[in-house]
């Protein structure tokens, strides 16, 4: 190979390599005394003066005696060198090459992995007790497929560990990424594998050996991650069985269960072949069926489009999973989490979905113990798409169920050892699961609460409400370790100190302490019961916004990034979009990506851009029109206004309810208001609208400031003023 080839397999640049050759030359090293192993000669008659060709076993070789700088160590405490990554390039081209010669990856990977199955095996063939079409495979290799074979399991070590590099599921992905395989599009992430096997806990041999049925397997990632690793370690797991309906990843996954000397393991097509009596695992014993087990796992390929009116979606699996546990049994099956939101809808006609109607199946059965909302873009490949995991078991009466929020738990500081947090709650309100709060567990209440199926008094919160059940939007908690009181007078001093001309203002405020409980509705709970009215956004085509008309209000106005008027819309264009709604004195403009913002709108007027949201309070209206006529302001006369709404809608405590992997999004109607007595919302009213009137009053101020120094900037730079001094 030339010195262009080492440079790219090698992974530096073309001066690196030009200067290794020429500061390890014999002649420097022998001149300096030096007894370092100099940079390998070209071969001999090979190549050209201008481009020499070198030996690639000498280069490796050569490498090896290189540090990468800067590289992590491995587990045995070893620095990666330049030769690991020279033959790790050096592998990858060569099986590139063989997959262009066989047309596809699918083939090849087939036929490598028939290479290092029948390895594992010893050679030690039983013909009958090999899976169909392994030895045909075999025979099909040929010379350079089974050569590349040899050197992947000679240079990772294990038989079953090649298995994995080839097929994409060891901790580096590259070799089948670069082969363009769809395989590891659909490989459960390493992560799950982990809480997964964590939750299952040891399962030693003996008595209490537990079976375990993986459904729709793949390519084992759940089954064989039980063991943390070598199929050794899976031994004591007892009976196994594995169902993978696709042809392909069915094939594949015997071919590994071969390759990790786990030929015991049985594959079927298909759930229903577990109800068929049939020797098991070839053993000279009776037909018998294996339709339950202690232990069931499932984590289906969702493909992105979502299959809500599916009556065999995403929660038949987990249906499924309860039917075939054994008494005292798990199950843990990974589900999207659009699943965990979809609600029966609104009016006496709404039908709900097979989906919503299977997760409300199981919740009243008492089969849910946890929920697990997993972290998000936690899929290598599916960054898109959400997931959570469901934990399980066989219908009971129904206990609080254990709601995880993974996502906010991973995304704290030191959040790495977010699988350790979690399983350690999950395993504690198992072993107790009558319980109504967390058994001894050290997690925030925005992390995991247990949640009751049905709500034994009004002022409980239940699950079978017809909402979503996802733990972002269910968990929230006033802010930890926060005494309200003191925080609020400490920023009441800071804003004396800062503004003595107001100190007279926020001394009055008549702030205290409340020593009794409040209770809070959700927003939903309001809006069906018509004291709130929804408006969404609209979509307006860019052709119909000009700089005349109504204006508009979009996500550019709420983050500040335009003022309000930059954009409008023309009555006769607005015709054109007949579910348009105009907004009115009072309203409360909600955007409800990536946090939350609200805005009062005191003028009205407005038509909403989506994404932008708005909130009517419904009694509004009415209360303006008296006001005007002449009648006093009553404090009791409204259970809500709007500063009030904006204000406790951007608490804390709401804008920790997002969900969305890409983007992410609050749940609106799933946001909660305090009950407060109208008394106590017109004083609140009172204070935030005259500081939002003082924060428009120094908005204006630093406008003004703004432009002056700009002009004078501007009028300097030009040349077109002249400073004197006074």
């Amino acid at each position: 190979m030339s010195l262009g080839e080492i440079k790219e397999l090698a992974g530096v640049g073309r001066p690196t390599v030009s200067n290794w050759r020429r500061r390890f030359s014999r002649e420097v090293l022998s001149a300096g005394n030096d007894s370092r192993r100099p940079f390998p000669d070209p071969i001999p008659g090979a190549g050209s003066e201008s481009k020499p060709l070198f030996h690639a076993v000498e280069i490796a070789e050569w490498l090896d005696l290189r540090a990468i700088p800067d590289a992590a160590a491995d587990k045995d405490g070893r620095l990666p060198t330049y030769g690991d990554r020279f033959r790790h390039a050096l592998r990858l081209r060569g099986l590139i090459t063989l997959r262009h010669q066989l047309g596809s990856a699918e083939t090849l990977i087939s036929r490598a992995l028939a290479v290092i199955a029948m390895s594992a095996e010893s050679q030690a063939w039983i013909t009958e007790y090999l899976p169909a079409d392994l030895l045909a495979e075999y025979e099909a290799a040929g010379p350079a497929v089974m050569r590349a074979a040899h050197e992947l399991m000679n240079e990772i070590g294990a038989p079953g560990w090649a298995a994995d590099a080839l097929l994409g599921l060891d901790d580096d992905l590259e070799i089948a990424r670069r082969l363009e395989s769809d395989l590891v599009m659909d490989i459960t992430p390493r992560e799950i594998v982990k809480l997964v096997t964590a939750l299952i806990g040891p399962n030693e041999g003996g008595p209490g050996q537990r079976s375990t049925i993986n459904l729709c397997a793949g390519l084992g990632e759940l089954l064989l991650g039980m063991g943390g690793g070598p199929y050794e370690d899976l031994r004591g797991h007892g009976e196994l069985i594995a169902v993978e309906p696709d042809p392909l990843r069915r094939k594949l996954l015997r071919y590994r269960l071969l390759s990790y000397e786990a030929s015991a393991v049985d594959v079927c097509a298909s759930p229903s072949e577990l109800d068929t009596e049939r020797a098991w695992n070839q053993a000279p014993v009776d037909p018998h069926s294996f339709s339950r087990a202690d232990l069931v796992l499932a984590a289906p390929p969702y493909v992105p489009g979502e299959r809500e009116r599916d009556p065999e979606g995403p929660l038949w699996w987990a249906e499924e999973a309860v039917r075939r546990l054994e008494p005292g049994g798990r199950a843990y099956v990974v589900v999207p989490t659009w699943t965990l939101t979809r609600t029966r809808g609104t009016g006496p006609v709404a039908v709900p979905t097979p989906t919503v109607k299977a997760r409300e199946s199981l919740l009243e059965r008492g089969c849910v113990v946890a929920i697990v909302q997993l972290p998000r873009r936690i899929h290598p490949f599916r960054t898109g798409a959400e997931y959570a995991l469901l934990v399980l078991r066989q219908p009971a009466a129904p206990d609080p169920v254990l709601l995880v929020d993974a996502d906010r738990i991973a995304q704290r500081p030191g959040g790495q050892a977010w699988v350790d947090q979690v399983a350690q709650v999950v395993r504690l309100t198992d072993a107790a699961p009558a319980a109504e709060s967390l058994p001894g567990a050290a997690t925030h209440p925005q992390d995991a609460a247990l949640v009751p199926v049905r709500a034994v008094s009004a002022d409980q919160e239940q699950l079978l409400d017809s909402r979503s059940v996802l733990p972002a939007h269910r968990l929230a908690a006033p802010e930890p370790d926060v005494d309200h009181f003191e925080e609020t007078l400490t920023a009441r001093r800071a804003a004396a100190a800062a503004m003595p001309q107001l100190r007279d203002w926020l001394g009055g405020m008549g702030i205290t302490k409340r020593h009794t409980p409040i209770r809070h509705r959700r927003l939903d709970e309001h809006v069906r019961a018509g004291q709130l009215k929804l408006i969404s956004g609209h979509r307006i085509k860019d052709e119909h916004i000009g700089d005349t008309g109504l204006p508009i209000v979009g996500r550019a106005e709420l983050l500040g990034e335009l003022p309000i008027g930059a954009r409008c819309i023309a009555l006769k264009d607005l015709s054109e979009y007949s579910s348009a709604k105009i907004t009115e004195r009072g309203d409360v403009l909600l955007l409800a990506e990536h946090g939350l913002r609200c805005q009062v709108d005191m003028a009205g007027g407005c038509v909403l851009l989506a994404p932008v949201q708005g909130l009517r309070i419904t009694a509004y209206r009415d209360h303006l029109r008296t006001v005007t006529d002449g009648a006093a302001d009553s404090p009791d006369a409204l259970w809500m206004r709007p500063y009030s709404l904006a204000g406790l809608l951007g608490a804390p405590r709401n804008q920790h309810r997002g969900s969305g992997s890409l983007v992410r999004r609050v749940s609106v109607r799933d946001m909660d208001l305090p009950q407060l007595p109208a008394s106590e919302v017109y004083e609140l009213e009172a204070l935030l609208a005259e500081t939002e009137r003082l924060r428009a009053d120094v908005r204006r101020q630093l406008g003004a400031l703004d432009s002056l120094a700009d002009r004078i900037a501007s009028g300097v730079a030009d040349g077109g003023l002249a400073l004197r001094q006074r």
